[in-house]
């Protein structure tokens, strides 16, 4: 089966036309003038079989000299039923100067059924990431946060107090948070 009609005009004489005899389609499908003369006017003419079903934008078509043209006949396929639709298809040249006749064999096209391509990896399991770890379980931040909140509270007291004893004690907490703090660097 095919998808394209082709009709040469103009190849062995002036407006002449040279069509296959039949055609056997699936649903829709262009007709294809190819030029080999001069300019000249097409008419396409679907019969009432073929009419019933399928449509063509228009009946009169310009095909320039030394071109291609493309007509697209639209079938609804909706409405064919599982045995094909046999039909003509008349076209003709130069208003008539020339007239053919094509028997259309219509068949309901058959459904495409897509498939998808799996890839071979999908078969194995994925290594699972594994999810970041809560701030509250490293240890270190947790001394390092109330090591800075009793330093704080060491030199509040030392500026509002004024007295060498808290000072004194600022320096041994300020101490042991730099001791806590290398043991903790170290151990890692």
């Amino acid at each position: 089966m095919t998808d394209e009609l082709p009709v040469h005009v103009g190849r062995e004489k002036p407006r002449g036309l040279e069509v296959p005899g039949s055609i056997d389609v699936e649903g829709s499908f262009d007709i294809r003038f190819v030029n080999h003369g001069e300019s000249v006017y097409v008419h396409v003419h679907l019969d009432e079989g073929l009419s019933d079903l399928g449509s063509i934008e228009a009946g009169n078509h310009f095909v320039e000299g030394e071109s291609q043209r493309f007509i697209r006949v639209d079938v609804d396929t909706d409405r064919l039923g599982d045995e094909p639709v046999l039909g003509k298809l008349k076209v003709s040249s130069a208003h008539g100067a020339e007239t053919r006749w094509v028997d259309v064999e219509l068949h309901k096209p058959e459904e495409e059924r897509e498939s998808v391509e799996v890839d071979e990896s999908l078969s194995h399991p994925q290594p699972e990431e594994p999810e970041p770890e809560p701030l509250v379980d490293k240890p270190e931040l947790i001394v390092l946060g109330l090591g800075a909140l009793a330093l704080i509270v060491a030199a509040g007291a030392a500026v509002v107090i004024q007295n060498m004893v808290v000072l004194i004690g600022s320096l041994l907490v300020l101490g042991g948070v730099l001791v806590a703090m290398f043991f903790l660097i170290n151990a890692e």
